[in-house]
């Protein structure tokens, strides 16, 4: 391992005082060090203090907006934040946390550089940490889980699922195997929160207008099917709005299975446990999330579900200069009974942010620390063009009126005024234009003509399609080539596969 104590001292400029490190470029490790750098200005051009943002990917995903991104609403460049442009106070470190030790004050960071050196992680020193490293989606031993299914947190995801769907339109058009036909048009989301039922909506309404552009393809062809664990799907619009939601998905064919598992999908085969089975190349894994791996790696307190144990200032309990907010952090409820804790969402995380940076700053120059409180008061839902459920300050809104909430609320919230107008122009020209169709799933391998050129074999289409050589940071989004061997069925299924959080739920509320 390099050693880094002094890595403050790498970049030209004047000597820095307080270091301030931000783990993770999310909801919160962007909106923090973007206010800390708003009401920090003066230090910050003295040399007194330093921010320095750790983040695996050198932007932030506004999340709401993927389902639109992976219907063709949205540009997906547009659904994403430069973290260099908006932070440009800010010295981004394009890496990831390993581990951190905050009795010794520093972070174990695997940067680029690191792996093409070969030398190890780095050590970065700091004064202040916020931790805000999110969360990674949270899978059960399902066999066949890991080898088949795509899940839909990341701007990869969602464009990768949208040239899957369009790609297995083609096979079924093409094929002459009725089993591998209806395979291709069977469509299989596990999870009833905002990211699976908003995908299925918008990615379902994308197909069924596809299928007039193919010959031997008719919407009624499709087969959407969504399971839910629980006995209701979006919880946080209201049992009322939850179930006309339901009877909206249903009215176009969409079959949704309530209080039904996911018990495998080895060899391309989907098994729920109401014992229904059928032949899908489609599962989308949407049950829940869990806390970043890095948090196990830390030595400050954590709870029974492995986040960060904070008190209402968001400061970490019993520990001085470290914070938390966002998905990784327990923060009381003080709006309340006592026990209750702020669900992990990404509602309360962006509100977290402004206190947050409130507090450190205050920390920094003495002041006092605020406590975080605010009230949830209602949730919107997209389900397609046109459609949508909302629930707000007591009022229930359903259809039309409420998607076009759903849109002014997120138009709002998106970060920068660059992106609110380049969304709000796709949407008035998709108004006007025909939805585009077109699969690209060939970008994800943009070596493939080349190799075919110099010799090669050429790849198959889409996520079926083999790995392509060129660096990649992980597994490509989609599906292996060919059927594979799941592992061994492990311990029962969760019968409640969603987590207490969604971080994609809260942040279509006010």
């Amino acid at each position: 391992m390099v050693k880094a104590a002094n890595f403050r001292g790498t970049t030209p400029g004047p000597p820095s005082g307080a270091r301030i490190l931000v783990v993770g470029g999310g909801y919160v490790g962007m909106y923090t060090a973007l206010r800390l750098q708003r009401r920090l200005k003066q230090e910050l051009a003295q040399g007194g203090v330093e921010i320095v943002v750790v983040t695996p990917d050198p932007y932030m995903t506004y999340q709401p907006f993927l389902p639109e991104a992976a219907a063709g609403s949205i540009s997906p460049r547009h659904v994403v934040v430069p973290l260099r442009r908006m932070l440009d106070k800010c010295k981004i470190v394009i890496g990831e946390a390993k581990a951190v030790d905050h009795a010794k004050r520093k972070a174990t960071v695997a940067t680029l550089a690191t792996l093409e050196e070969g030398t190890g992680p780095v050590e970065i020193t700091y004064d202040e940490l916020v931790l805000a490293p999110g969360s990674i989606s949270r899978t059960l031993p399902i066999p066949g889980l890991a080898d088949y299914a795509i899940g839909f947190k990341t701007v990869e995801e969602a464009i990768g699922l949208r040239n899957h769907v369009i790609e297995q339109m083609d096979i079924a058009s093409s094929t002459r195997d009725p089993a591998i036909r209806d395979a291709a048009l069977t469509f299989v989301f596990v999870g009833g929160g905002y990211a699976g039922v908003e995908a299925l909506a918008e990615l379902e309404d994308m197909a069924r207008y596809a299928a007039r552009y193919y010959h031997n393809i008719k919407p009624a062809d499709l087969k959407f099917i969504l399971v839910e664990a629980s006995n209701r799907i979006l919880p946080e619009v209201g049992e009322t709005m939850g179930k006309y939601a339901i009877r909206e998905l249903r009215s176009r064919n969409i079959d949704v299975r309530l209080e039904t598992r996911l018990d495998s999908c080895e060899d391309r085969v989907a098994v729920l446990s109401d014992g229904t089975r059928c032949r899908t190349r489609t599962v989308v894994w949407t049950a829940g999330v869990k806390p970043a791996p890095l948090l196990a790696a830390t030595d400050l307190p954590l709870n029974e579900r492995g986040r960060i144990v904070c008190t209402a200032q968001l400061t970490v309990a019993g520990v001085d200069h470290a914070w938390a907010a966002g998905d990784a952090a327990a923060v009381p409820d003080v709006t309340a009974e006592p026990g209750k804790e702020c669900a992990p969402n990404a509602q309360h995380a962006v509100r977290q942010t402004k206190v947050l940076a409130e507090n450190i700053t205050a920390s920094l120059r003495g002041g006092p620390l605020k406590e975080y409180a605010h009230k949830y008061v209602g949730s919107v839902a997209s389900l397609g063009l046109h459609k949508g459920v909302a629930h707000i300050y007591g009022r229930k809104l359903k259809g039309y009126p409420a998607w076009l909430m759903h849109r002014v609320y997120h138009l709002s919230r998106v970060p920068t005024f660059n992106r609110k107008a380049r969304v709000l122009a796709e949407w008035t020209l998709s108004g006007l234009f025909k939805r585009e169709i077109v699969s690209l799933g060939s970008l994800e391998h943009p070596r493939a003509e080349f190799e075919l050129a110099a010799g090669g074999k050429r790849p198959g289409h889409g996520p079926d399609r083999a790995p392509h050589h060129g660096p990649q940071r992980g597994p490509e989004p989609g599906f292996p080539p060919g059927p594979k061997p799941g592992p061994k069925p492990g311990p029962k299924p969760d019968p409640e596969p969603r987590s207490d959080g969604d971080p994609q739920s809260g942040s279509r509320g006010n």
